[in-house]
């Protein structure tokens, strides 16, 4: 037996059941494609547009905010990293799920779509890109700003659980913090999408961790595997 410290840990925690997170992350990512650009491509009622409030006028179409944006993929893939287990890692992705399975009967029951930007997007060759791939559909609420808080609550848990240092836990929520702004700097939806995915996310986080059971996590010191 002997301890480690937190950068040894980590590689410790990340090499369990490494295959099974990449490919289970993966997969899941896949389905919910899937279902996105089916509901996306064949609304079941008339489609709404959502309106702006004041908050869009603040937040300025900014380029590089496709970055942020981009990031997400990377972002909700850090919680299952943290895990030691497979049934806490399927577990997790059956509490991530729900949150998406609501989003995506939101989207059925109520198409919504962001208003038309004033922007010429062939000036902006990777928007314009996006713009082609996700359409201005399934805007409210932000699945993109929903599994990003999410993930965030869950991350600020497992890494004060973990004995991570401080600075950790602010650069995971700074991160979130960049790309819930990127949904609305890029315009790919309205502040009230983005207010409607952080509720919605809330709700989904705190239920997500009734009982307060944490998952077991390698804090303490390793012990050789028979």
């Amino acid at each position: 037996m002997h301890h480690l410290g937190w950068g040894q840990r980590f590689w410790q925690t990340l090499r369990r059941c490494f295959w099974f997170k990449s490919l289970g992350t993966m997969g899941f990512t896949f389905v919910f494609f899937l279902a996105y650009i089916y509901l996306l491509k064949n609304p079941a009622n008339v489609t709404f547009i959502m309106p702006r409030i004041w908050l869009d006028s603040w937040i300025s179409f900014h380029p590089l905010a496709l970055i942020p944006y981009l990031s997400l993929w990377a972002y909700v893939s850090l919680p299952p990293i943290f895990m030691l287990r497979r049934v806490d890692i399927v577990a997790y992705g059956v509490r991530i799920g729900l949150l998406c399975i609501v989003g995506l009967v939101s989207f059925y029951l109520w198409p919504t779509a962001v208003p038309p930007a004033d922007i010429d997007w062939a000036r902006y060759p990777g928007m314009a890109f996006l713009k082609g791939v996700d359409a201005a559909g399934n805007a409210c609420p932000s699945l993109h700003v929903a599994t990003a808080v999410f993930s965030a609550i869950w991350l600020h848990r497992l890494l004060r659980d973990f004995g991570s240092p401080a600075w950790l836990r602010w650069a995971s929520a700074l991160w979130c913090v960049a790309i819930v702004w990127s949904t609305v700097a890029t315009r790919q939806h309205v502040a009230l999408d983005a207010l409607a995915g952080i509720a919605l996310a809330g709700v989904a986080a705190w239920l997500s961790m009734l009982p307060q059971r944490p998952f077991p996590l390698l804090t303490g010191p390793v012990r050789s595997e028979p």
